[in-house]
Parts: structure tokens; sequence; C-alpha cells
């Protein structure tokens, strides 16, 4: 599983501090009460009144003639032994009538304060002059409806902080949530516009590849602390842009230097006396020359030393290539037909590179072909060049994988596994496709696909 995003992430963290905000200023208020601070004075043992009220809820009860009164539970009455002077009352909250089982003392001083509702009290009774706080009142709902609780002189336990707590942000959660929610919401809103101009940014990224290296990712607008990575990745293009230029460079000028001897080699097997090898020697001559013819005109492509704007003949071109391998076909007996329609077949790009691919593919044609075999060039009038043979074919699962530079079935493999791959870097700079599939008869059925255009 991936990282959050970053908004989820800056979210989170700004919900986690809010709650430990909540957290760390109810401990700061506390704090400051039990210090004597003025506006905050408070008591350790105020702090208990929460579980007390909770355990004089709990003790309330319905008797026999109907009505409510306080019957300590237990736990109740067990607090009243740790805490002697502990004094607890209820009132229904509408009569204003205090409970059986209220400390009568309680009930005297109170009677009047819940006259005004009263959200909550912290009160200390005329008896104890001059001291924090030591009771608490508030309306609290019963099993019986509404009622005033009221509990004075609590006695302090450690997990009363947790009760108080959780008491004063039941008080506090709507104004909590509200505080999150509306913050969430304006961190959600401002991470995601904050985030707009970096999301431009990766748009031109997903679109830049080799040929497009040169290109420089938008600085303007991008957030300050995302500009140094902006300008890193920049400086990374430059520095892959000019390694590319070197690659291609040298590619081309390998390819180049290779044509002579290549063509040298071709013209001495030519005039070589007929021997047994010497059909497998044109065969392998052959393939280097298609190779690097390809490799030649990639290369000038890329450089934009060759153009993409010329009308070319399919079928005209076509059957220039397969009458320049006729001879070689038939010494390595095997023989090429081609079929075309009457009317010129017409698209845009550059002849010599479209050449170059179907020079390819009948060379691969032909080495596949068993010996005796004949290759059949086909071209459509939707513009389809369709190269046959009746080889060992391939696989389904290897379709893909022959278009990946150096791939190879095995070892045993002859070839570098750049051809297909260079076929394919040509097709795609025309627009087209190439693709291979399985020949009714049995073999590989090689197709590249251009777009046919309207010749006046």
């Amino acid at each position: 599983m991936g990282d959050p995003s970053l908004t989820r992430r800056i979210v989170g963290y700004l919900v986690v501090s809010q709650i430990a905000a909540f957290v760390i200023g109810w401990l700061l208020t506390v704090g400051l009460g039990l210090a004597g601070v003025d506006r905050f004075t408070s008591s350790w043992d105020e702090l208990g009144a929460e579980r007390a009220t909770k355990m004089v809820i709990a003790s309330l009860i319905r008797d026999e003639s109907g009505l409510v009164r306080i019957e300590p539970i237990p736990e109740l009455q067990a607090e009243n032994l740790r805490a002697p002077q502990m004094m607890i009352a209820a009132f229904d909250f509408s009569t204003k009538a205090p409970i059986a089982g209220s400390s009568k003392e309680l009930v005297g001083a109170l009677e009047k304060v819940i006259e005004v509702n009263s959200t909550h009290a912290h009160f200390v009774l005329p008896s104890d002059p001059k001291t924090p706080p030591l009771g608490f009142m508030e309306p609290r709902w019963t099993r019986f409806g509404r009622m005033y609780m009221a509990v004075y002189r609590t006695k302090f336990r450690w997990d009363d902080i947790f009760h108080s707590m959780k008491s004063s942000l039941q008080w506090l959660i709507a104004y909590v949530v509200a505080a999150i929610l509306m913050s969430t919401g304006t961190a959600w809103f401002a991470v995601r516009r904050g985030l707009t101009p970096l999301r431009a940014v990766a748009d031109e990224a997903a679109h830049i590849d080799m040929n497009s290296l040169h290109k420089q990712l938008p600085v303007g607008g991008v957030p300050t602390e995302i500009t140094p990575l902006v300008k890193a990745m920049n400086n990374a293009l430059d520095r892959l842009a000019a390694s590319a230029v070197r690659m291609r460079r040298y590619t081309a000028n390998a390819a180049h230097e290779l044509r002579t001897p290549i063509a040298v080699l071709r013209a001495r097997l030519d005039n070589l006396e007929e021997t047994p090898v010497k059909g497998d020697l044109l065969c392998d001559a052959s393939r280097l020359q298609a190779v690097v013819e390809q490799m030649l005109i990639a290369a000038r492509l890329t450089e934009q030393q060759a153009t993409l704007d010329q009308e070319v003949d399919l079928a005209k071109s076509i059957r220039k290539v397969i009458l320049g391998y006729l001879q070689l076909a038939i010494e390595c007996d095997r023989m090429i037909e081609f079929e075309a329609g009457t009317s010129p077949v017409i698209t845009q790009g550059n002849q010599r590179a479209i050449e170059s691919i179907v020079a390819n593919l009948v060379d691969n044609a032909l080495r596949a072909e068993p010996t005796g075999g004949t290759v059949l060039v086909r071209v459509g009038d939707d513009a389809v060049v369709e190269v046959i043979d009746h080889g060992e074919g391939v696989a389904p699962s290897d379709r893909e994988m022959i278009f990946e530079p150096f791939w190879r079935k095995s070892e045993a493999t002859p070839g570098t596994g750049l051809g297909l791959a260079i076929a394919k870097e040509l097709m795609d700079k025309h627009g087209g496709r190439i693709w291979v599939e399985e020949t009714s008869s049995g073999g590989a059925t090689f197709k590249i696909s251009f777009q046919r255009t309207n010749s006046n």
C-alpha cells in the first residue's frame, strides 16, 4: 500500500494537532486553576465531580410509591467512606423540587440558584469561605428524565483527570467537531489549490520522452518550497538531453561508418564462388545492412536531418525493396511473392525509413521461412502492409516483447534484437502501428499500418 496523499497527511496532522491543542489547553487551564491564578482557580478535589455525579445518577431509583429518590449504590457508599464530607443532591428539572435522599444543606443553598436555570455552576457553601470551588452542579440526563445534579467536597482520584477531561470534551464536542470540520475543509482546499501548479508540472513531465528532453518544466506559479525540486528536474532533463544527443550522434556516426564495410562485404559475397555457406553469409550480411540502415535513418529523423513530409507510394516503394531481395531469396532457396492493387496507396512519411522497415521485416521473414517456401508481401488499399512467413511463428506471450530493444527468445537466437525495436520506433514517428499475428497456415504475419493520404 502506497503512502497517503500529501493533502490527507496534512489534514490528518491538523486534526491530531487540534485534539492535542484541546488536551493541552484543558491541562493548562486546570494547571492555572490549581496554581491559584485568578479566573482559573480550582482544586484537585473538584476534578472528582464528574465521577461522583455519575455515581449519583446510577443511584437514582423509583420507589413503590412512584417517586424518584437517591438510593446510594455500593460504589457511592464506598466513596462516602473515602470522602466523609461529600454531599450530594438532585433536583427535578421541571419543578425544581429536590429529590429524596439529597443533602439538606445542599438543597437549602442551591434552591435559589436553580431558579435562574443555570447551565452549570461552581460554588462554595457559606460554611467554607474563601476557598476554591468545592461544589459543582449542572443539568444531566438520567433514566428518569432531566435533572439538576450537584456534588460537593468530592475527593480527588487519579482517574478523575480522565473523567473530567471527557466531560469537558462532551460540553465542547459541537465546537470541537465544527472547528475540526472547518479547519479540515480549509486545509484540504488550501493544499489542493496550493498543489495545482505542481500537478501542472506533473502533467508536463508525463508528456516528456526521449524525443522531447529539451522541454523545460514550468517554474512560474510553483510554490517556493517546490521550486528547487522543479529546477533540479529541469537540470536533470538538460543532462539527459545532452547525453541523448551524444548517444544519437554516436549511433548515427557508427551506422554511417558501418555502411561502407557492409556494402563491400556484400559485394564480395556476391562475387564469391558458389559454396554451401554462400546463401547463409548473404543472409547475415543482408540483416546487418538492414539494421544499419534503420539505425541511420532513425538517428537522422530524431536529429531532424530527415523529414516525414514526403508523399510515399507504398506499393511502388515496397516493390523496390522486394526486387532488391529477390536475388538473396534465390540464394537462400526461397521466393518472395508480392501483391498490391492497381491504384496507388499514398501515405505521408519518409520513404527511406519506410523502405528500411519493410526491408527488416522481409529479411526476418526470409530467415523464418522454411527452405523452398515463399514469403508473401501484401499492400492493402487501407495502407496496411503484411509480411507473411510460414515458419515457427511467434508465441502469443512474446508478441509484445519482440519489439523491445535487445529482446531475443533465447541466447541461441541469432541477431541483435534491435531490428524490430527500431522498426517500432520508426512506425511511432510515422504515427503508425506495427504488430504480429499468426499466419493461418502456420507462421507469423507482421503488419504495419500507415495513415493513408489522398494523392492529387
